[in-house]
């Protein structure tokens, strides 16, 4: 079986193990990724991708693809005839690419499709509190993640896993998935499942605007915000005119004298025996794992030996 694989990030990488290792049936003709990102440093060489990386190690010729559209990269696909075309994490393929897979083309997906259709399923699953995970495989079609569903794996999502543990967790689930659903294809016993589009949710594309702490939340709702941002981009808030970002939290059974406490707004700071509190909806968070702008990412002590603010009332907004 010829297979293209397509991806980018490390979420990729167990998936294009896991199909090289198969055995003689299964043959990686091409991997395709996205281009060298550029380094801080104008002196070094620009660093390749992941999946890149990977297939480099495993001896497998690599293209690197900046426009999915352009008709010299249909024409690569089409000249390798490939029998199925995995994807995992990477771009929205047009028709004219994914149609040249003879016996069709999958997508690996971080979660239980139709719920969290979009670029960001692990971030927002965890941000709206979910207990369960998993991924999902299914055949591409125009409409992005809506594909016919070939298999599925669920998984718990842990209290303090943050959204960077659960992709490295998926990501290995997955590979199995991916071997699973190429033996399927293989052997012919493929039984695809529409989905239920009434059941879908969705999981738009992370940004500045929806990754700012509202700290007018309960303070569950913070806390799962914050982790499920962690460790990029990482949720953020204001302090001192600045920028910080906010890697880790937790529900804090704190409290201020009575008098201090009602006039408390959501947002508000305190700190106390070198620990950072920070008042949500219902209660106090305490903030673990902080970065300032333009400073190293550092523990909520750290911050505190140093803690200094402009404001009577200090607070993150």
């Amino acid at each position: 079986m010829r297979i293209i694989f397509m991806g980018t990030p490390d979420f990729a990488v167990p998936s294009l193990k896991a199909i090289a290792a198969m055995d003689g049936d299964f043959e990686v003709q091409l991997v395709v990724t996205g281009k060298d990102k550029p380094r801080r440093s104008k002196r070094s060489e620009p660093e390749p991708t992941p999946v890149k990386k990977a297939a480099r190690e495993l001896g497998i010729p690599v293209m690197e693809v900046d426009d999915v559209k352009d008709e010299r990269f249909v024409d690569t696909v089409a000249r390798y005839r490939p029998d199925v075309l995995v994807v995992a994490a990477f771009r929205i393929l047009p028709p004219a690419v994914y149609e040249q897979a003879r016996l069709g083309a999958f997508n690996l997906h971080a979660s239980i499709l139709p719920r969290y259709r979009g670029a960001a399923p692990v971030n927002w699953a965890i941000i709206n509190g979910e207990r369960e995970s998993g991924v999902t495989t299914f055949f591409l079609r125009k409409s992005v993640d809506t594909g016919n569903m070939i298999l599925q794996e669920k998984t718990p999502v842990y209290p303090e896993e943050n959204a960077g543990e659960l992709a490295a967790r998926l990501a290995e689930i997955g590979a199995g998935v991916v071997v699973k659903t190429l033996e399927l294809i293989r052997d012919g016993r493929v039984e695809p499942l529409l989905q239920n589009d009434t059941l879908a949710t969705r999981a738009p594309k992370l940004s500045t605007e929806n990754t700012r702490i509202d700290w007018v939340q309960p303070v569950d709702a913070l806390c799962d915000f914050i982790r499920g941002l962690a460790p990029r981009p990482a949720a953020w808030a204001i302090f001192n005119h600045k920028k910080v970002k906010i890697f880790k939290a937790s529900v804090a059974d704190f409290h201020q004298p009575e008098a201090e406490e009602q006039s408390a707004i959501p947002g508000r700071i305190a700190v106390e025996n070198n620990r950072l509190f920070v008042m949500g909806l219902d209660g106090w968070i305490e903030i673990l794992s902080l970065q300032m702008e333009g400073k190293k990412v550092m523990q909520s002590h750290e911050f505190c030996c140093g803690f200094r603010c402009d404001e009577e009332c200090p607070v993150f907004s």
